[in-house]
């Protein structure tokens, strides 16, 4: 019986650095000849879907957290920030003197200072997900097609999905959720706790789970035949609404505890070994 996968980019689908093992391209196009599905379910908008992950062939994309769902090219869904949600968070990020940029399925929009002050936040990032040559890592790596230049006004957009900001501190995360918590949903990245290097904004009450229950309800399909690959955090709303779930080795704790098996790290075929142990290829 033919399944529909769910897959995360960031660290199940590409490592770190934006690579994608021959072996997870390998295990997608297999799957999808042998009549499965294959979707994206990523944190990512849609302008950070670059080409080299499209062409390995895909069905469709639930990105920016359930923000935007997308099937085949037909726009399912899409849920957006309102210009003047953006207006007030740009506005207030500047007042507090924090870097940021604007997540919109036309591009990846940075505040003034973002790639001056993003590098230190990007190599601290790249450290905690234990990468190697972490001081290698810079915004230009990280986010290859970002758009920088922008100030003012060209920062109030009504096309966005998420807006992220460097934290100075975990103050300025409570901050944020005291103040947009009640409109916006308010969260963080790029570590635990009060170790969080990043806070976004998204669409209030979105999920990735969401996400998926658009699709299947828009497909006609059965959550039964549902499988969500995942590594973090923020996979494992997609794990609770999906029949199977695995969890990346390389992963986070809490991802492999909630996940229904855990498979090898992405760079020792972590894909392509768990689609083997499904019988999907």
């Amino acid at each position: 019986m033919s399944k529909i996968l769910f897959i995360d980019v960031d660290g199940t689908l590409t490592d770190y650095e934006n690579r994608i093992p021959a072996s997870a391209v390998e295990a997608i196009r297999a799957a999808r000849a042998n009549g499965h599905k294959v979707y994206l379910c990523t944190g990512r908008s849609r302008a950070e879907i670059y080409d080299d992950i499209w062409s390995i062939g895909l069905d469709g994309l639930i990105g920016g957290n359930g923000a935007y769902v997308e099937d085949n090219g037909t726009v399912v869904s899409h849920k957006l920030i309102t210009l003047d949600q953006c207006k007030r968070a740009v506005d207030w990020l500047h007042a507090r003197g924090l870097e940021f940029y604007l997540e919109s399925n036309s591009g990846l929009y940075a505040s003034e200072k973002f790639e001056a002050r993003g590098d230190s936040a990007v190599k601290k990032y790249a450290a905690y997900k234990q990468k190697d040559h972490a001081d290698d890592f810079t915004v230009q790596k990280l986010f290859p097609e970002m758009i920088f230049g922008l100030s003012g006004a060209e920062l109030y957009r009504d096309d966005l999905n998420k807006i992220s900001f460097i934290l100075d501190s975990y103050d300025d995360y409570l901050e944020a959720k005291k103040i947009f918590g009640d409109e916006l949903k308010v969260g963080t990245w790029g570590g635990k706790g009060d170790r969080a290097l990043f806070g976004d904004f998204g669409v209030k009450d979105l999920s990735k789970a969401k996400g998926i229950a658009e699709l299947l309800e828009y497909l006609k399909a059965d959550q039964a035949d549902t499988i969500a690959f995942g590594d973090s955090k923020w996979d494992i709303t997609m794990f609770e609404c999906c029949a199977v779930s695995v969890a990346m080795g390389d992963g986070e704790d809490a991802a492999k505890e909630a996940a229904t098996f855990v498979t090898d790290a992405v760079d020792d075929d972590g894909l392509f070994n768990a689609f083997k142990k499904l019988n999907l290829i």
